[in-house]
């Protein structure tokens, strides 16, 4: 069974764990990067100067197709990724919504300012950066690029876009649907390939560099541009996030997000929970009671597969063997398995949830392990709950259950993390809010709302209709006149 290749410079990509192919087609060669960015190139003149309301018809048009072909774009999202058809439609939901909210952000967050000032009139104006290259991962294939793509255009941006090659299909359906909304052509151009020609598209003649993926995905990226401060880097990358439960009294409910933090998508999103921290109360016990119980019966399964399972396959067999090695080295350390990922069915790429309990294992990796397995940690009391959420390099979501408001202040005022929750999963963000993290979760450019910002370059003006000398001369220069 496979799962997506490269041979002879193309491109196969079956759904996870099978042999069924869904799509297939030719690597973008070096050249054919290059004249990508050419054409990106060539084009953003007469597309950064037409009006912005121009712009966002298209891109209002581009959210009127991707509604009409919902279907089809959750059928390709599910054939390609294994997600459940529930949750592809819900990924493919989320295409039209954006558009909107990136109007209303670009207006909100970009929209012209004007002061009165003595010498004249301020202005504040934006304008676009130039050519963006757009690099997407495999878990959101559609949703997450699309976070980049909608504003950078309606910016007045060109794009480069390189999709997963894990997820190409959906990618080429992205860029149908613009150019079904009228997005004239060369404005955005797509490349297919692995990590390479990512990084053949990041060293060319580009101008920003808008990035999902992993840490070591990132700083790779990072490391390229050094010497060229003048490209804009956007980085969204991994987590090893904490979720918190202490003084909670509704133990379903606790239990029930604990395992969506920990386990939708497969445990591919990176704001899932890896590591559920709990400090001594005579609730523990109950607690991961019903996370183990809730935990072993998740149905995992095919995207048709009826009834509809709440988690399909990983996005490769490699990738859930990675998942089985963690879980393996843990336990060798000697964490205490209370569920044990395992496969399911023929299907390589299908694995269960697994839970283990780690507390008192020293030196734990932090790692993000991208998949479905959550880490235990049992500590004495709040405060040292709070230290050992921030035992971390990362800083992307984190999450406290708690019925005491008086465990919220402190939690949301010392951890590190972009997206901080009260009794929502960690997995819980909203479009209007920005999206990102710190330390090796970002570099302080959040998606989602605050999108526009890396979007757009400011500009200050100082104006005066009428040339004129100033009322008082500077020193030194009087006798001239």
């Amino acid at each position: 069974m496979v799962s997506t290749s490269e041979v002879r410079n193309r491109l196969l990509v079956c759904t996870p764990g099978t042999d069924r192919v869904v799509w297939r087609g030719p690597v973008t060669t070096a050249a054919e990067v290059a004249t990508a960015v050419t054409d990106a190139r060539n084009a953003l003149a007469d597309w950064r100067s037409r009006p912005v309301a121009e712009r966002i018809a298209v891109a209002e048009r581009f959210a009127e197709a991707a509604s009409r072909r919902q279907e089809e774009l959750a059928t390709t999202i599910s054939g390609e990724t294994g997600k459940p058809n529930w949750e592809a439609k819900a990924e493919a939901n989320l295409i039209p919504a954006k558009v909107k909210l990136a109007i209303e952000a670009y207006h909100e967050r970009t929209g012209p300012q004007q002061i009165s000032l003595p010498q004249g009139t301020g202005n504040l104006i934006y304008r676009s950066i130039g050519v963006m290259a757009v690099l997407g991962p495999f878990n959101f294939p559609a949703h997450l690029p699309n976070g980049h793509i909608v504003p950078a255009l309606i910016a007045g941006n060109t794009v480069v876009f390189k999709p997963s090659e894990m997820t190409p299909g959906t990618g080429e359906l992205l860029a149908a649907l613009w150019r079904e909304a009228g997005l004239p052509d060369r404005v955005l151009r797509l490349v297919h390939g692995d990590g390479a020609v990512g990084a053949d598209l990041v060293g060319h003649n580009i101008d920003g560099v808008l990035f999902t993926g992993s840490y070591r995905g990132g700083c790779a990226i990072h490391r390229s541009l050094g010497g060229r401060p003048n490209v804009l880097l956007a980085l969204e990358m991994g987590g090893n996030n904490p979720l918190v439960i202490h003084r909670a009294d509704n133990l379903d409910a606790a239990a029930y997000l604990a395992v969506i933090s920990a386990f939708v998508t497969a445990g591919q999103r990176c704001t899932c929970a890896r590591r559920l921290i709990l400090p001594d109360s005579d609730q523990v016990g109950p607690l991961l009671e019903k996370i183990i119980r809730l935990s072993g019966s998740l149905r995992v399964g095919m995207p048709d597969d009826q009834p509809e399972p709440f988690m399909g396959p990983l996005i490769s067999a490699a990738a859930a063997e990675r998942v089985l090695e963690a879980q393996r080295k843990l336990v060798q350390r000697g964490a205490t398995v209370l569920v044990r990922s395992q496969h399911v069915g023929n299907n390589p790429a299908l694995i269960s949830p697994g839970c283990l309990d780690v507390t008192g294992l020293e030196e734990l990796e932090d790692e993000e392990i991208f998949g479905p397995l959550l880490q235990v940690v049992r500590v004495e009391n709040f405060d040292e709950a709070l230290n050992e959420a921030n035992r971390t390099k990362y800083g992307l979501s984190a999450s406290l259950l708690s019925d005491d408001p008086e465990l919220f202040g402190p939690f949301r005022k010392r951890i590190r993390a972009g997206v901080i929750n009260w009794n929502q999963a960690t997995v819980g963000a909203s479009g209007r809010l920005p999206f990102g993290g710190y330390g090796a979760s970002g570099n302080h450019r959040p998606s989602g709302y605050f999108a526009a910002d890396y979007c757009a370059d400011a500009a200050a003006t100082l104006e005066s209709d009428q040339l004129a000398m100033p009322d008082k001369i500077m020193p030194g220069i009087e006798n001239g006149w």
